[in-house]
């Protein structure tokens, strides 16, 4: 049975009004048109549903059985076009973001900062990791974004990827061992001293090892960490020397904490991007907050 949903909404209307012409008032549809729809259905579903009399219409016992099925249905459908305005108007739901724990720390708190004090009613859900387990749950739509350090690399084409903010990686150490290293330093030189890197794994590590190996050059690290910000406080304890990003040791280079080693060769920028699916729509709130974080590349090039 294929029956248009616009008569059972007629149906709900004149059977809670209990009169052809207040329901025709409520959904501005002539009594005609209404009594018409009522007949249509009837013979649709092979009954009566109501009976005429003069003071209005009157469920028949099929019809109130019948109008508590409807009812249900028709506040269910009421209940789903509020909750997904509610959802629209970013006044419910909840993001999910895949994202590395350092760029959570770096980047994207001063975001989420903002997007909460803007809908303090979404849900944040935060889930970490290597960006191939991340990629995964964003292609299985488990996640609504993954924001991540770009990689030279071309990406599947069933995701959408937005470059947000250019960062410059350099190898910085303490005051204190800073004494020990020439003012410039090739990159085959590293090896010559301690060195405190990322692991396998990141796209940082394999930002770096790509950069070396096109210098003819791999490094020997003497530590290995899991965490960028213990690379960081590694270096600063004089431990040896560590590959971190300028953007986010700023502090610690105006206060003399750290040091710039100045190399021979370049190291070349890289981006945080932000990946989407294009099989899985994103979130109302995911595209707030994308449009958040895009404001502010839009301000700093103007």
């Amino acid at each position: 049975m294929n029956i248009d949903f616009e008569l059972y909404r007629i149906f709900y209307v004149v059977a809670n009004n209990g009169n052809i012409t207040k329901a025709s008032l409520e959904l501005n549809i002539s009594q005609p048109a209404i009594s018409k729809s009522i007949k249509n259905l009837e013979e649709q579903l092979g009954g009566t549903l109501f009976v005429r009399t003069k003071r209005g219409v009157i469920l028949t016992e099929e019809g109130k059985e019948f109008y508590k099925y409807i009812k249900q249905a028709i506040e269910y459908i009421s209940s789903a076009e509020n909750k997904f305005n509610e959802l629209s108007n970013l006044e419910s739901g909840t993001i999910r973001i895949g994202i590395s724990t350092t760029l959570t720390k770096e980047f994207l708190l001063p975001f989420l900062k903002k997007f909460h004090h803007l809908y303090p009613k979404i849900n944040i859900q935060i889930t970490t990791g290597v960006s191939s387990t991340l990629f995964q749950k964003l292609r299985n739509g488990f996640i609504d974004i993954v924001i991540l350090n770009l990689k030279n690399q071309n990406y599947d084409s069933d995701f959408e990827i937005i470059s947000c903010k250019e960062i410059h990686d350099v190898f910085a150490v303490s005051p204190s061992l800073k004494e020990k290293i020439p003012n410039k330093i090739s990159v085959d030189e590293l090896n010559n001293y301690a060195l405190i890197l990322q692991a396998k794994g990141s796209n940082t590590r394999s930002f770096l090892d790509e950069f070396m190996l096109s210098n003819n050059t791999v490094l020997k690290p003497t530590m290995e960490l899991t965490s960028y910000s213990l690379v960081s406080e590694f270096t600063k304890l004089g431990l040896g020397i560590g590959y971190v990003t300028k953007e986010y040791i700023l502090d610690e280079l105006k206060n003399g904490e750290l040091i710039e080693l100045k190399l021979n060769q370049k190291i070349p920028s890289r981006f945080i991007g932000i990946a989407l699916s294009k099989t899985h729509l994103p979130s109302f709130s995911a595209k707030k907050l994308l449009e958040i974080i895009l404001e502010e590349k839009k301000e700093h090039k103007s």
